[in-house]
């Protein structure tokens, strides 16, 4: 098993890739402490990791709130021993889904999506890098995983404080990996999904989780019909970024730090803009012919 003896503590798991991700982080052996800012949602995950028979503790945190973070890291030092695996995984949307245009968004609004998507994660990869630098034997091989998201590598229309926030998520990772935890041995790398999201993710706090992916709740999946450049015959799932976080944790990438993957972009960061369309090349060589170059 991929994290056999290892410890890990997941933030934002009562729903949608926090959830996949401890029944996954816990199947493949390591004692799990799951964290949600709701109580109820931890403990329901906490429930399904027990039912598939393996370890884990559930602690209420609020990733906005210091000293919650750093009770939850205690807590698993307190329960387990150590700590081998923080995985910041906590995050929010933008205030009505992107629907408020730029000149419009409030300062509460802006510091609200910071405070979760880039505070949380500034305050747990502090508190692991304390626990993890007092491990018995040392923090070598300590594994910090972290959401971002491809809003941060391009674009979205209607996120800037979402995007903002996970592009710093992503300079946090390289100025970490680069200048302050790399000497203790401990890794820390971003996913950045852009496909494959919990359907959650634009339902209310208190929604029922569903834990599906959006592409998973449209009904019949047409891979045709879809605009991910890779044909798969499934839709994306939240499991296809819950394993890429599994194998960041794992001791099989014990020198990659300091990286983001975009773990389900299936092709889409790859595209160009300009919409050449899917008979490209004999509009292209019909065009020449008629002597017709501006497309």
């Amino acid at each position: 098993m991929r994290l056999a003896n290892k410890v890990a503590v997941i933030t934002g798991a009562g729903s949608g890739l926090g959830r996949v991700s401890s029944r996954l982080f816990a199947q493949e052996g390591a004692k799990v402490v799951i964290t949600d800012v709701s109580e109820e949602r931890a403990n329901e995950t906490l429930k399904q990791v027990l039912s598939d028979g393996n370890e884990a503790i559930a602690v209420k945190a609020d990733v906005t709130v210091e000293s919650e973070v750093e009770a939850a890291v205690q807590a698993a030092v307190d329960t387990y021993g150590r700590l081998d695996v923080m995985f910041a995984n906590a995050g929010i949307p933008a205030k009505d889904f992107g629907l408020t245009p730029f000149e419009d968004i409030s300062e509460a609004e802006w510091d609200e999506t910071h405070d979760v998507v880039l505070k949380g994660v500034f305050f747990a990869v502090k508190h692991a890098v304390r626990a993890m630098k007092n491990n018995p034997g040392g923090p070598e091989g300590g594994s910090i995983i972290c959401t971002s998201s491809a809003a941060s590598l391009v674009g979205y229309p209607g996120f800037p404080q979402y995007g903002s926030a996970k592009a710093g998520i992503n300079g946090l990772v390289r100025i970490c990996a680069a200048w302050e935890i790399g000497r203790y041995g401990i890794r820390i790398n971003a996913i950045a999904p852009t496909h494959g999201m919990s359907a959650n993710f634009i339902l209310p706090a208190d929604a029922p989780v569903l834990e599906k992916s959006h592409e998973e709740m449209a009904g019949e999946w047409i891979p045709e019909h879809s605009p991910i450049p890779l044909k798969i015959s499934r839709p994306p799932r939240i499991l296809d970024s819950a394993y890429p976080a599994l194998f960041l944790a794992s001791d099989e990438l014990l020198y990659m730090s300091g990286v983001t993957i975009p773990t389900t972009d299936g092709g889409t960061l790859a595209q160009v803009a300009i919409p050449f369309g899917a008979n490209w090349r004999e509009n292209l060589n019909d065009n020449a012919r008629k002597g017709n170059f501006n497309g």
